[in-house]
């Protein structure tokens, strides 16, 4: 690890602690354009988002009925019932996204997917990190309102999918995250900037509580008027 990764991981409550936990649960209300563009507008109904911490898997509920879940891993994604029917499925499904442009429609799995893998991200930085395939280098920082953020490039695995194989996480000089940068491969390979605001600490692990993402131009600088996707998380719980 860099040096600024061990800073990082200790100011996010620290790798012993976050090695006692296998899973984190949370309230998440979502919404943007991003939504709307791929013609499902997304509802303000409090959702409950669960994601396992060592392994890249995650289950949204309630999705699309008061009954159903999604399922998500890499290689295989469900929508389930709570008895256990399985409503939708698909494997392999990344390579659905062959070929999409930002205006490109999704259906039902598309919007778990994207929503799994996202949220896995989202809840696991900087911790997933650490785990054997991602590869983490110091870059410059980046410059914000009279503030100095330190930043890391990170490359993503191949068993790990997410926005795109490398992204950019800032810093602040209390070590928390502040920006997320990346591209979103599966929906034209746009490129977004990630603002997060509110750490909160749920069970001595600090985690962001307001997440706005905006795309941004070829400069880094975000565009305001173009908000792609927000989320807000409460009761965030690890078990």
């Amino acid at each position: 690890m860099t040096g600024l990764l061990d800073e990082v991981v200790e100011a996010h409550g620290g790798l012993d602690r976050w090695n006692r936990f296998t899973t984190l649960t949370a309230t998440v209300v979502s919404g943007g354009d991003l939504f709307v563009v791929k013609g499902m507008p997304q509802d303000p109904a409090p959702r409950r988002q669960t994601v396992w911490l060592h392994e890249e898997r995650a289950s949204l509920f309630p999705f699309g009925a008061p009954d159903r879940r999604s399922e998500f891993t890499p290689e295989r994604l469900r929508i389930v019932t709570t008895d256990g029917r399985t409503v939708a499925e698909r494997d392999h499904p990344r390579a659905s996204f062959a070929g999409h442009v930002l205006e490109t429609p999704w259906d039902a799995l598309d919007r778990a997917y994207v929503n799994g893998y996202a949220m896995w991200t989202y809840f696991t930085t900087p911790f997933l990190f650490t785990l054997p395939g991602f590869t983490v280098t110091e870059i410059e920082p980046w410059h914000e309102r009279h503030q100095v953020w330190r930043g890391l490039d990170v490359t993503f695995p191949p068993s790990h999918p997410s926005h795109s194989e490398h992204q950019q996480f800032y810093f602040g000089s209390d070590g928390l995250l502040r920006r997320h940068d990346y591209h979103v491969d599966v929906a034209g390979g746009f490129a977004a900037a990630q603002y997060v605001h509110d750490i909160v600490e749920a069970d001595g692990i600090r985690l962001p509580s307001v997440r706005r993402a905006y795309r941004r131009d070829s400069s880094g600088r975000a565009w305001p008027g173009l908000l792609m996707v927000a989320i807000d998380v409460t009761e965030a719980r690890f078990g």
